[in-house]
């Protein structure tokens, strides 16, 4: 029918003029003040990522009461955060301030790529990872052997980064490759890959978390309002960790959901050859998911105590910073550390 012809026209109409509009995709370019505005916000979001993901991992090296297994997951989420701030983020600011234009080369290119698609998804998949050993350490406290065993943790670190690994390295074995035409650095754009990666870096660990919230969330409520006064410290322990990893949770979410839905919806309206959707609106959305890394130090800290303390620790002057004795305990500054001799 008429109605129907009209339709494929406009639709083919549609995505000729997106993928058109690809190939000579300008640039965006912004007064000088607002360039100065932005660049200092960047670079403030970057400095702030890295002093709290670097607190994190000098916390747990320093302070002997975190040094536990369960804690060697903050760490591995700390680095992945701490070198998407050091190795992407600066990359990311430049090519921002010079309206969006690549100013690095091909070969860099694809180094960028991959250490930012690693970095990211190690981020992700560490989260995952976490929201699962807070599952099995609520449900089974008795049981769940990756708490007491560091070798065990360090196993699951790695797979996390070898997982991590086998979304980066495709594009260097010849599967797909990465766009890299007039000053563009696009990762590649075949829909198997988009597809595969936005999968494996982002629904499946998304997916995850939720099961995982849902269940310790349905056994907080199962546990109900303490009535024995042994079954207090249980339920406060379930509440707490639903409280959390809900927290964790719903930042995650809002902060990479709308990029994930761009990246694989992009192929599909503007083609493989590059990118049609609005610069502007990229990065809006690639740095809300950078956000992320920014946030997770401080959530964490917000729910642990002891992290929370120690941070204030090596935050506080040299000469009011308080003691921390052999066994793990804090003396408040002025007061003597107690020696057992």
């Amino acid at each position: 029918s008429q109605e129907i012809y009209i339709y494929i026209f406009t639709s083919h109409h549609f995505l000729l003029n997106c993928r058109s509009s690809c190939r000579s995709r300008p640039t965006f370019f912004m007064p000088h003040i607002c360039n100065i505005i932005i660049g200092v916000l960047l670079a403030m979001i970057t400095a702030v990522t890295v002093m709290g993901n670097t607190l994190v991992v000098i916390a747990v090296c320093v302070v002997k009461k975190l040094r536990q297994p369960s804690n060697y997951l903050l760490v591995s989420l700390a680095v992945a955060d701490l070198s998407v701030a050091i190795v992407v983020m600066p990359f990311v600011i430049v090519t921002d301030l010079t309206g969006g234009k690549w100013l690095f080369g091909e070969v860099f290119c694809n180094i960028f790529i991959a250490m930012d698609v690693m970095c990211c998804t190690a981020s992700i998949m560490t989260l995952c990872v976490i929201s699962v050993d807070r599952y099995l350490g609520i449900t089974r406290p008795l049981t769940y052997p990756a708490r007491q065993n560091g070798q065990l943790m360090a196993k699951m670190i790695m797979g996390v980064w070898l997982v991590a690994a086998s979304i980066t390295l495709p594009p260097f074995c010849g599967w797909a490759k990465n766009v890299h035409t007039a000053g563009v650095c696009l990762i590649s754009q075949d829909f198997g890959y988009t597809i595969y990666s936005t999968a494996v870096a982002f629904y499946i660990p998304m997916l995850v978390m939720l099961v995982m919230y849902y269940k310790i969330f349905r056994a907080a409520r199962k546990s109900g309002p303490p009535g024995v006064r042994k079954n207090i410290s249980i339920f406060k322990r379930e509440q707490k960790a639903a409280t959390t990893l809900g927290v964790i949770v719903g930042v995650f979410a809002v902060c990479w959901l709308p990029f994930f839905i761009l990246s694989t919806a992009r192929p599909f309206i503007c083609g493989v050859e590059c990118s049609c959707v609005p610069i502007w609106l990229e990065r809006i959305l690639l740095w809300l998911g950078y956000a992320n890394s920014l946030m997770n130090p401080f959530i964490y800290a917000f729910f642990n105590r002891d992290l929370r303390s120690t941070y204030r620790d090596l935050l506080r002057p040299r000469g009011a910073q308080s003691i921390t004795n052999h066994d793990g305990t804090v003396v408040p500054p002025g007061a003597k550390r107690v020696s057992c001799r």
